[in-house]
């Protein structure tokens, strides 16, 4: 029992830490931290460590052995050597062009491995930096609305004045206490999307779940090609994706060689030494006869003359493989192309906006200050005036979410281009300039 209650003493104890990252930080820590990047790399050590025991034939192998047996009669050869006090065999192939062409082929999925733990890379930094963003929305969307709820409060006292005077209908002021009500709902709601996706990106970069991460604005300095085509054939020429397949196509054709290579003649060193008891052959052999160290070195040569039907299913096997991967690259090669073009639409489209909600807002500023000014003259009513301040906060939001979706088609290019790492990390970081608010 006591054991129990210092358990949930010391759990209650731990807190969760919040780490305030910005986009670099968050995506420099997601690429060296994530799991699923982790997984990759490990499943890269695998395949690499494939090619060592590919390598396996082709290196000399040195086996040391001794034993004693009691002889009678004539010392028989025991695994294929005669008795001795010790012996020392090594073997080691000199031509073998199936397990050649095996090699060559564990290389290339080891290529391959490579291209794919760095496409993990890449997509596992997009999606911190798309929880980064949404996060980041968030946070200036709870932002404003709790700015919102001294305005919406004014303006219910406001009516409710103007209904106790008769000025306004009751209805009013219930519009009033509604709109005040949606704005303290939706201030809630935020909160709790805000620590769900901080907890989220605390995930994605490696943090526990215990853990937040709280976004720090930051506008990334990456640059998109200027034309459509340009992104796109930079898109086909980075892709990992196509890599990694060129890479299993090489090695499916290594395989494909391995196995018309089988009727090939094979040659191996072999080498032998052996110590021998004096005392197991002198009743054979004249003394003056006997010799205690003998030595084998020379080639040992195979010529397969029937190597079964397996090597003709093997051959089908591959080349059904090879069409496979052929049309498969065909595949990723129009998906690339297709994403990216649509990425790139969509960048545009993502600046058209923002430029668009800029107009907006330096409109409602503008309309906003003409407001203030007939206010402070008695020629507009604070109603009016605080209306206008949600008006112009809830443009400021329009502003914030356009920005975010900006930089968020803008990863998304870099994505598709290949380039989303090199580009966090080459170019330079700064705060995000929104403008002043009032």
């Amino acid at each position: 029992m006591r054991v129990v209650v210092c358990l949930s003493l010391f759990a209650f104890g731990v807190r969760a830490e919040t780490h305030s990252l910005t986009l670099r930080q968050a995506l420099e820590l997601a690429a060296r931290q994530n799991p699923d990047v982790t997984l990759a790399r490990l499943d890269q050590q695998h395949t690499e460590a494939g090619v060592r025991v590919a390598q396996d034939p082709f290196r000399p192998k040195v086996i040391l052995g001794s034993g004693a047996a009691y002889t009678y009669g004539y010392p028989n050869t025991i695994e294929g050597s005669a008795p001795a006090i010790f012996q020392v065999t090594t073997q080691q192939s000199l031509f073998n062009k199936p397990k050649s062409y095996g090699l060559a082929a564990a290389r290339e999925l080891a290529r391959g491995a490579q291209y794919t733990s760095q496409d993990k890379i890449e997509d596992v930094a997009y999606q911190a930096a798309d929880l980064f963003l949404t996060a980041s929305q968030v946070e200036h969307q709870q932002q404003i609305l709790a700015e919102q709820l001294p305005s919406l409060k004014k303006v219910v006292d406001t009516v409710g004045a103007s209904v106790a005077e008769g000025a306004d209908l009751p209805i009013e002021l219930k519009r009033a206490k509604v709109n005040l009500a949606s704005s303290e709902e939706q201030l809630s709601a935020a909160q709790l999307d805000a620590d769900y996706y901080e907890m989220m990106l605390a995930i994605v970069v490696g943090y526990p779940a215990s853990d937040r991460v709280k976004p720090v604005d930051s506008d990334l300095q990456a640059s998109v090609p200027a034309a459509e085509n340009d992104a796109v054939d930079t898109a086909l020429h980075n892709s990992l994706q196509l890599k990694e397949m060129q890479s299993n196509i090489l090695a499916k054709q290594m395989d494909l060689r391995s196995y018309k290579s089988a009727r090939m003649p094979q040659i191996d060193l072999v080498a032998q030494y052996s110590l021998f008891a004096k005392y197991t052959y002198e009743q054979y052999f004249p003394s003056n006869k006997f010799q205690r160290n003998n030595a084998q070195i020379g080639f040992a040569v195979s010529l397969p003359l029937l190597v079964g039907a397996a090597r003709g299913g093997y051959m089908t096997q591959a080349y059904t493989d090879l069409e496979k991967l052929r049309i498969q690259t065909d595949e990723i090669r129009n998906r690339i192309t297709s994403d990216t073009r649509r990425s790139y639409e969509q960048y545009k489209k993502a600046v058209n906006i923002r430029d668009l909600a800029r107009m907006k807002l330096d409109l409602a500023r503008e309309d906003l200050t003409v407001k203030l000014a007939q206010n402070a003259e008695g020629r507009m009513p604070l109603r009016d005036l605080e209306q206008a301040r949600i008006e112009e906060s809830n443009l400021w939001m329009q502003l914030y979410d356009s920005e975010a979706q900006v930089t968020r088609a803008k990863l998304a290019v870099l994505r598709q281009m290949g380039d989303l790492m090199a580009a966090v990390r080459s170019a330079p970081e700064g705060e995000t300039q929104h403008g002043d608010r009032p």
